[in-house]
């Protein structure tokens, strides 16, 4: 029985870069989809579910740090290597905080990044046959009396226990994982919901609204999720 091909998503808005990449990858056996943005790019990732994913940082719409954090609100164990022009050390760091797995500068070695692709895929497929990965936001976590499963999209709380959409619970995890730390209602829609910073919405100051509901004891006058004026909402809660 023939292998199925690996699939590669190329998130890369410079189109000469992209294509040649692609033409590489394809001449080595690899199924390789392009996306030119970073809207586009997280749609191509829901959509077409790669084995790795080729990631530029400075992208138009969204930014390709918020979509590697989008992708490891779901996914934790899938390859994801960075290109990028910029060779600022706080950009490497930033990367890997968020959970890339591999980060090569431009201009880059094209056998290296054969070799490092090849390389992430046989640990990506390792990865996935024994079950290994590292998380990022426990599957259970605490605050205050309530108490969050994101296994079971479950959350015990003053109103007893509460289903959470798929949504709530990534949104959570983005809380969770910023803990302590502003976070604009662009960048919540750019990492929780895949918008572009140009998208005008109410969805964040909903689920807001939602989120205290469920988990203050007063919504009105809430202690762990906060609103910053002029800047966006802050989750954080005492150990």
């Amino acid at each position: 029985m023939e292998q199925s091909k690996k699939r590669i998503l190329i998130i890369e808005d410079d189109l000469h870069i992209a294509e040649g990449i692609q033409l590489n990858l394809s001449l080595q056996g690899y199924e390789v989809i392009l996306a030119s943005d970073g809207v586009s790019g997280l749609n191509q990732w829901k959509e077409t579910c790669p084995d790795l994913v080729i990631l530029d940082v400075m992208l138009p719409g969204i930014d390709g740090l918020s979509i590697l954090q989008s992708i490891r609100l779901t996914d934790e164990r899938l390859p994801v290597l960075i290109l990028s022009a910029k060779g600022d050390p706080d950009d490497r760091i930033k990367g890997l905080a968020f959970g890339v797995d591999d980060y090569l500068a431009k201009p880059f070695n094209l056998e290296e990044l054969l070799l490092r692709v090849e390389r992430l895929l046989k640990r990506g497929s390792w990865n996935q046959e024994n079950g290994t990965t590292v998380a990022s936001v426990s599957e259970t976590y605490r605050f205050g009396d309530n108490r969050i499963d994101f296994k079971t999209h479950t959350a015990h709380c003053q109103m007893g226990e509460i289903s959470l959409t798929e949504q709530e619970s990534k949104v959570l995890k983005l809380f969770i994982a910023h803990r302590g730390k502003p976070l604009s209602r662009d960048k919540l829609l750019q990492i929780g919901w895949g918008y572009s910073r140009k998208t005008s919405t109410r969805t964040v100051d909903n689920f807001i609204v939602r989120f205290r509901k469920y988990f203050e004891a007063d919504p009105r006058n809430p202690i762990y999720f906060k609103s910053l004026r002029s800047i966006g909402y802050l989750f954080d809660h005492a150990d």
